[in-house]
């Protein structure tokens, strides 16, 4: 728990120095390859390449390559449609799509699942009744996008570290870093806009910042301490970062937000998470 409780303040500041300092200004396939070359250097000396059995190595790359690698593709993205506070509320879904995922893992449905994300979605829409356009759905569907990713790493992993419990995740988790900076090259050849490869100082200064402290050591500890609780107080921690990051954001940063619009919109949402709370209370699902 302690692990998940210090990544949630860790983090509340990575939303904040992506969208103030990256986005636009430098190009996020080259922010994502920095930011994972860096993870991936920290776990290198610490990754255990004998003794470990190769399908292992494979499955953790697998879920690295989603949990950080194409959630990042998705996540720098959205930064170009969405504010900061929107990016932030937006990544509350994470917990349902974490339960559907689990349980898609253990060949379970629950349908009910489906309405409290559909009054999510009602709540999201509430907070840009006004100015719901073209490149605000773009940025909602990219933030969906990441939080399915950041979903399936967190189920895939516990469920294989469940399988797996006589491993030090230490001498492990670089692999998962491994997966991440696969994917990560691949999108820097492909996509990379070479003209916005050029930080200031004080952008490589996020930048490692983000790969040594938020991804280097953060993720480790995140799915670390996943692996220590149940898959309810996993979904409340993901919940956490939410207020987080937005208070961190709009306290630190003034960022211009209809605060109206913005409370009834997170009202609805918080309600649409109790309601799934409910469901798994009344009909004793998990």
């Amino acid at each position: 728990m302690r692990y998940l409780i210090v990544m949630t303040l860790v983090w509340a500041f990575s939303f904040s120095f992506i969208g103030e300092f990256l986005a636009g200004k430098v190009d996020s396939y080259f922010a994502v390859l920095v930011r994972v070359s860096i993870a991936s250097l920290i776990f290198l000396p610490l990754t255990k390449f004998q003794g470990v059995a190769t399908e292992l190595k494979l499955k953790i790359m697998l879920i690295g390559s989603v949990q950080i690698g194409f959630m990042y593709l998705f996540f720098y993205q959205s930064f170009l449609f969405l504010t900061v506070p929107e990016v932030i509320l937006f990544t509350i879904f994470t917990p349902i799509y974490v339960t559907l995922v689990y349980d898609a893992l253990k060949g379970q449905f629950k349908p009910l699942y489906l309405i409290s994300a559909g009054v999510a979605v009602l709540g999201a829409y509430i907070i840009r009744y006004h100015d719901v356009n073209a490149n605000f759905i773009t940025g909602f569907l990219m933030v969906q996008g990441a939080n399915i990713c950041f979903a399936i790493g967190q189920s895939a992993y516990k469920k294989v570290m469940e399988s797996h419990q006589g491993i030090q995740q230490r001498d492990v988790f670089g692999y998962f870093h491994f997966g991440a900076l696969l994917v990560s090259l691949i999108a820097f050849g492909l996509f990379t806009n070479v003209e916005k490869i050029s930080p200031s100082l004080t952008q490589w200064g996020v930048l490692v910042w983000l790969g040594v402290v938020a991804s280097g050591l953060g993720y480790f500890l995140w799915n670390k301490g996943a692996c220590e609780v149940d898959a309810g107080v996993l979904a409340i921690m993901n919940n956490a970062l939410v207020p987080a990051g937005l208070i961190m954001n709009l306290l630190i940063w003034r960022t211009p937000t209809n605060f109206v619009l913005l409370a009834l919109g997170s009202a609805v949402i918080a309600f649409s998470l109790w309601l799934h709370h409910f469901f798994m209370k009344r009909y004793q699902i998990s």
